[in-house]
C-alpha cells in the first residue's frame, strides 16, 4: 500500500493491507450514532479499533474525536463505550481532551446547549513523541515565594524550602481546545472539523517525516494538515464522491505553515 495517497473503500477491509507497526499517528473522527447521516454507510467499530492497535507503532498515538447522540432524552454513551473498548484491547487512555466549539449549533431541549466533543488520546505504550503547544503566561515576570517544611518519618529528617520562583513566559496549552467551526475553509462535507484541531494534534504527537493516518478521511483535513506540516499521510474514505474533493485539496498550492481556524471533517 502506497503512502501519500487516499484510497476509496471500507476501512475495516482496507486496514488489513497495512503492515503491522506502520502508523505513527492517527487523527480521525468517525461517524457516530445518528449525529452524522453518512450517506447510509456504517462502520465496524471493533474491527477498526483492533486494526488500529495492530498498525500503530509502539509509542504511537490515536486521536479519536467523538460525541454522543441524544435518543429518547438520554445520551447514548457511545463515546465512553468506545474509549473503554480501546483500553480493553491494549491501548492506554493517555488523555481525555475536549474539543469545545465557539459557535455550536443551537438546539431546543430542556438542558444546557451541547458545545463539545471528546478527543480521546490513546497510546500504544508510552507516547514516543510529545511536542507541547505553548501559550503565553498572563503572569509572566512575576515572582512567587515558596516556603515549606517537609518531614520524613523514616529518619525524622526535615527539608526546608525557601526560594523565589519567577513565572516563565510560556506554559503548556490546556487539554480543552476552544475552536471555531466553519468560518473559513468551506467544503462540501456534512461534518465540520477545524483544520487547527488536526494541525495541533499532528504537531503535538508526531515529527516531520512521520506517517499520519485517517481511516475516515471525509474531505481530507487530517491529510491536508499532515502534508502542510511535512508529514507523510495515508487516508481511507468509503464515500466515493469525496475522493475527488480530498485529492483537490491535497493538490492545492498552499504555503507551509498556514494556520487557519478553518473547518472540515477529519
Amino acid at each position: 500500500m502506497e503512502i501519500n495517497k487516499v484510497y476509496q473503500g471500507d476501512s475495516a477491509k482496507l486496514m488489513k493491507e497495512i503492515p503491522s507497526n506502520f502508523i505513527d499517528l492517527t487523527v480521525t473522527s468517525p461517524p457516530y450514532d445518528n449525529l452524522r447521516d453518512y450517506k447510509g454507510y456504517s462502520f465496524d467499530f471493533e474491527t477498526i479499533a483492533k486494526e488500529l492497535y495492530r498498525v500503530t507503532k509502539d509509542g504511537g498515538v490515536v486521536v479519536w474525536v467523538v460525541g454522543d447522540a441524544t435518543i429518547n432524552g438520554s445520551e447514548t454513551g457511545t463515546s465512553f463505550k468506545q474509549a473503554l473498548y480501546f483500553k480493553e484491547i491494549g491501548f492506554n487512555l493517555h488523555d481525555t481532551m475536549i474539543y469545545a466549539k465557539n459557535n455550536p449549533i443551537p438546539l431546543t431541549h430542556n438542558r444546557y446547549e451541547q458545545q463539545f466533543e471528546y478527543m480521546f488520546v490513546f497510546s500504544k505504550g508510552r507516547p514516543t513523541t510529545f511536542n507541547p503547544i505553548k501559550i503565553p503566561t498572563k503572569t509572566f515576570g512575576s515572582s512567587n515565594n515558596h516556603k515549606s517544611e517537609k518531614h520524613y518519618e523514616d529518619n525524622h529528617s526535615m527539608r526546608k524550602r525557601n526560594c523565589e520562583i519567577s513565572v516563565k513566559g510560556l506554559k503548556y496549552l490546556y487539554n480543552i481546545w476552544f475552536l471555531t467551526v466553519g468560518m473559513n475553509d468551506k467544503v462540501e462535507h456534512n461534518a465540520p472539523f477545524p483544520e487547527q484541531l488536526a494541525k495541533d494534534h499532528i504537531i503535538s504527537w508526531s515529527n516531520e517525516g512521520d506517517l499520519i493516518f485517517d481511516p475516515f478521511s471525509g474531505s481530507g483535513t487530517t491529510l491536508k494538515m499532515a502534508k502542510l506540516n511535512k508529514r507523510n499521510y495515508l487516508g481511507f474514505e468509503i464515500a466515493e464522491e469525496y475522493i475527488s474533493l480530498i485529492n483537490k485539496r491535497l493538490s492545492q498550492e498552499i504555503l507551509v505553515g498556514f494556520t487557519s481556524d478553518s473547518e472540515d471533517e477529519s
